[in-house]
């Protein structure tokens, strides 16, 4: 069950004094690579952190690093288990989310990191993670349309939610290739908060961030990764100078190359899984903004090779249109499949194989459609033989994601 809120909370940490400094990231999109690229980074140059993202990937403890590595399973328990008690104890009835936050930040002073990077759950004004007060520096990646029964309905009133990370004396960097009513909205709020603002695009590189431009050239990326990684390094500027004045930034931007990031536009090979030596794309786009960059992505990278195969899968309630005619075309085979249970979120559920399949059977023109309800392998095994040896995608949660890994994780043992 989701429960916006900070009340939760703040009675959770109330007795934890937060011995570390924080960079804060929202938005709907990017948040993940943001941190990956900033956590990345600062280890690189020296600084002990930690970084805690949403939702976790295989493990529910793998949403928290210290110094590039998953805490250990051990430690994250331990934690758990006294945050939980803390909150039977004084009644406080904090949500699934609540109690990891807590233990996140726990986790964070017990291994003694200077810095957290932290990546806000949903929406941020009411968002567990806001409880941040010593924040270096907040980012605002790219706002769209995701969660309306909880941010609101229009993309403005999600950007002031989103914008709620914002602070009175502390800098923000944002994403300007954001639409107009997004940037307009986040300016508003700046001017009224009188806080430093950095706005950064892939396109004013070569102004803001010149250094940067040759590492785009040398990385081919796609312009949301050159996006990110210009609100990431914008970012890390201003961490650093509050930090370590004296070090040099830009001579830290090659070790952008070494940054990964598990889900996103990831090519993996499924081998003991199915009987395909070839790599398939694995990525977790899950909303229309997502798809959208991942159907850009497929058509430049993968569609000179043939149509497309895919394993799709959502979570409820989600607007399968909006999501899967931005990256189906015609002439593709898709497999819909369904994701299991969502260690830490009960309330996570799957669209059904079937009711997903006969929504894509509406695009003009598709090739094979099959659902398979329940195990995911006989859709991997569908989509294998179907693709022949051309491109293959498993795409629309990153739920769906996970259970792939966690899948190969076994398999590989």
């Amino acid at each position: 069950m989701i429960e916006l809120g900070l009340t939760r909370v703040s009675r959770l940490l109330q007795h934890t004094p937060l011995s570390w400094k924080a960079i804060h990231i929202a938005g709907t999109n990017g948040k993940g690579s943001i941190s990956a690229y900033l956590s990345h980074l600062l280890s690189v140059g020296g600084v002990r952190c930690g970084r805690f993202t949403s939702p976790h990937l295989i493990d529910r403890w793998d949403c928290i690093t210290i110094g590039e590595t998953v805490v250990q399973e051990s430690l994250f328990r331990q934690v758990e288990d006294e945050v939980k008690l803390r909150d039977q104890t004084l009644g406080i009835g904090a949500s699934e989310f609540e109690l990891l936050t807590a233990t996140a930040f726990e986790i964070f002073n017990q291994e003694q990191v200077e810095v957290g990077v932290v990546e806000v759950g949903m929406g941020g004004r009411l968002d567990a993670t806001n409880v941040l007060s010593d924040v270096l520096v907040s980012v605002i990646a790219k706002i769209g349309l995701d969660h309306q029964a909880f941010l609101g309905s229009t993309i403005e009133e999600i950007t002031r939610e989103k914008a709620g990370i914002l602070k009175p004396g502390v800098p923000c960097v944002v994403d300007n290739t954001n639409e107009t009513a997004v940037i307009d909205t986040l300016t508003s709020r700046i001017q009224e908060l009188g806080i430093d603002a950095t706005f950064v695009c892939p396109a004013k590189v070569h102004e803001q961030l010149p250094p940067l431009a040759s590492i785009f050239q040398k990385l081919d990326l796609e312009p949301h990764q050159q996006e990110n990684m210009c609100s990431a390094v914008s970012a890390l500027r201003i961490a650093l100078s509050k930090l370590r004045p004296e070090n040099d930034t830009f001579a830290l931007l090659p070790h952008l190359a070494d940054a990964t990031w598990p889900g996103r536009l990831q090519s993996i090979v499924l081998q003991p899984l199915i009987d395909r030596k070839k790599p398939i794309l694995l990525d977790g786009a899950h909303n229309a903004q997502s798809a959208e960059v991942l159907g850009m992505h497929v058509d430049r990278r993968l569609r000179p090779q043939g149509n497309v195969t895919w394993i799709v899968a959502a979570s409820s309630g989600k607007y399968l249109a909006g999501v899967f005619r931005s990256i189906i075309r015609p002439g593709d085979n898709v497999a819909t499949a369904e994701f299991g249970p969502v260690d830490g979120m009960p309330w996570v559920k799957p669209t059904n194989a079937t009711e997903l399949a006969s929504a894509i059977r509406s695009i003009d023109g598709i090739g094979q459609v099959e659902s398979f309800e329940g195990s995911l392998l006989p859709a991997m095994n569908w989509a294998s033989q179907a693709a022949q040896g051309g491109p293959l995608v498993i795409a629309g949660s990153l739920y769906l994601v996970s259970d792939v890994l966690r899948l190969l994780r076994k398999a590989q043992k």
